[in-house]
């Protein structure tokens, strides 16, 4: 995929969605972290596991970068992401007109994956047998996994998040989820997922301060056949949400106007 990257569009962008983000309780030093001799968070100790023998992956993470928030299909060949011709025409309508249609610049919702590979925002795991809850400081959202056993309903509701199940394959959690809107962004170079997509993660947590995740996209409405990506999010120790309202601080739909 071409990506026409504007940075001083993207500054005005990233203004847009928020000032600095920043946490909480920053470096008060959080509970069941291993930690050195020094007292410093030991981010290459092994995998945390639940009393269940499941890895533990609740904690705060952040994008390793902005890389995969740019373009999801990074590192993948030009024939490894093939769009239909119609979602071909309307990813380079995006980046003519200078990426103005994008959900973030109007105070929306990221989507699935997106809301993960945004580096200048944390999300916080809360992790349970049943149910496993993923909190964005981003416009305070949030999602749902459900671990009960349940199945993705045939016609959910569009959302801006979808709909969530999640299944233990080993030390990988798998989280399968549907019932996107059909006008969502997977990136900044305006790729997309329809209502007729699914997205599949793959989460391993590799060590205690890494997260390795596949996204796997199954849209045959935008896409010629699935693709995948792997990327990480690092553990951020010592640290909390805040809440992080866009409307508080929009200023860019004003500029495009």
């Amino acid at each position: 995929m071409h990506i026409k990257r504007d940075f001083v569009l993207l500054v005005v962008v990233m203004c847009a969605v928020s000032l600095c983000a920043q946490g909480q309780w920053l470096n008060y030093p959080s509970a069941g972290i291993p930690r050195t001799a020094d007292g410093k968070p030991n981010l290459s100790a092994p995998t945390p596991r639940t009393p269940d023998g499941k890895p533990d992956l609740s904690g705060v993470w952040m994008a390793d970068g902005q890389t995969y928030f740019f373009d999801l299909a990074a590192g993948l060949k030009p024939e490894d992401v093939r769009l239909q011709p119609w979602a071909s025409d309307l990813q380079k309508q995006r980046e003519d007109t200078l990426h103005a249609d994008d959900p973030l610049a109007k105070c929306l919702p990221h989507g699935v994956p997106r809301i993960n590979t945004n580096g200048l925002f944390p999300f916080k795991i809360i992790q349970t047998p049943g149910l496993v809850v993923i909190l964005y400081e981003q416009m305070y959202l949030f999602r749902q996994v459900f671990m009960d056993g349940r199945k993705l309903e045939a016609d959910p509701n569009p959302s801006w998040q979808g709909y969530s199940i999640g299944r233990w394959e080993g030390d990988t959690l798998v989280i399968d989820s549907a019932g996107f809107r059909d006008d969502l962004w997977l990136d900044w170079a305006g790729s997309m997922v329809t209502g007729a997509g699914r997205i599949r993660e793959r989460i391993t947590r590799t060590h205690f301060g890494q997260l390795e995740i596949e996204i796997a996209v199954d849209d045959p409405k935008a896409y010629t056949r699935p693709w995948s990506v792997t990327f990480r999010q690092q553990f951020a120790a010592d640290t909390e949400l805040i809440d992080e309202i866009c409307g508080e601080n929009e200023t860019f739909s004003q500029k495009i106007k």
